[in-house]
């Protein structure tokens, strides 16, 4: 990992993802872009090009002197810090942002969908996880020694997941954390029997291991009512300190997630969630 994106608002959580993200990029040796993106009205756009040039030149310098105090803080001594300032109109435009700098891994805050009404919080959180081709890992609370010891990874087996779980694994080799890839079985039309699941689970593991469980990873079959609810339960259960789910840029969250499930894994998990597209 060299580049790590960190999309803020300059709200309290925007500084918990940034203290997340110093400490990867101490971890990993990497450097840390802090973007800013101003969202700038219609009404603004549609002003007169002297007027939108002495808007622009406003706030610009209100981001600028934003920013200052926002990085500020004492740790991020030692690690290259890049400022970027961009007008707001998509969300798909941080993806773009991001992989024009090379970027690896995007670390934001979130209030959660019951927060305030800011760019990058609550829902917001969920298109910029829809539209990155780049794993983005949310931040809820304070994690200032961020060390995944154990990742509850959700898993419904299917070879499309493949790609999302081989990068995941991949990231994941620095912290060597227990990964449980969890299984949640609903009562309704997607049921499957226990001989069924766990011939999907071995074709999977056939296909990314040889057959081969490799250590300290768990496969786990659990039930319950949603998906998000099996997989806070056991995440609760095992005091996990991530959870990841995959992600299909197309279509938001998964097949695995029906409906809003993976709009709630991230918006309403209060711990850190890492996403990874199929």
């Amino acid at each position: 990992m060299k580049k790590i994106l960190v999309p803020v608002d300059f709200s309290e959580h925007a500084g918990y993802a940034l203290e997340v993200a110093v400490k990867l990029a101490k971890d990993f040796g990497a450097e840390i872009i802090v973007l800013h993106m101003m969202g700038l009205s219609e009404a603004y756009l549609t002003k007169s090009e002297s007027e939108e040039a002495a808007e622009a030149h406003f706030y610009m310098k209100l981001a600028k002197k934003r920013f200052g105090a926002f990085l500020d803080k004492p740790f991020l001594e030692g690690v290259k810090v890049t400022e970027m300032v961009q007008n707001y109109k998509i969300f798909s435009e941080i993806n773009e942002l991001a992989k024009e700098n090379n970027v690896d891994l995007v670390v934001m805050g979130s209030h959660g969908a019951s927060g305030v009404s800011e760019i990058f919080v609550g829902s917001n959180t969920e298109k910029v996880v829809r539209s990155s081709e780049i794993p983005v890992l949310v931040i809820k609370e304070p994690a200032p020694f961020f060390d995944p010891k154990l990742v509850v990874f959700a898993c419904d087996f299917r070879v499309e997941n493949m790609k999302a779980y081989n990068d995941a694994r991949a990231l994941f080799a620095k912290w060597d954390p227990e990964l449980h890839l969890v299984y949640v079985n609903l009562p309704n039309e997607e049921f499957r029997s226990s001989g069924e699941v766990k011939k999907k689970a071995d074709f999977f593991m056939k296909v990314a291991h040889s057959g081969k469980i490799p250590p300290n990873t768990k496969i786990i079959y659990i039930s319950d009512y949603s998906i998000e609810g099996g997989i806070f339960n056991h995440a609760q259960d095992v005091q996990a300190d991530l959870i990841a789910i995959p992600t299909h840029g197309r279509s938001g969250i998964a097949h695995f997630f029906k409906g809003s499930i993976g709009e709630d894994v991230v918006n309403h998990a209060s711990l850190p969630v890492i996403t990874f597209k199929m």
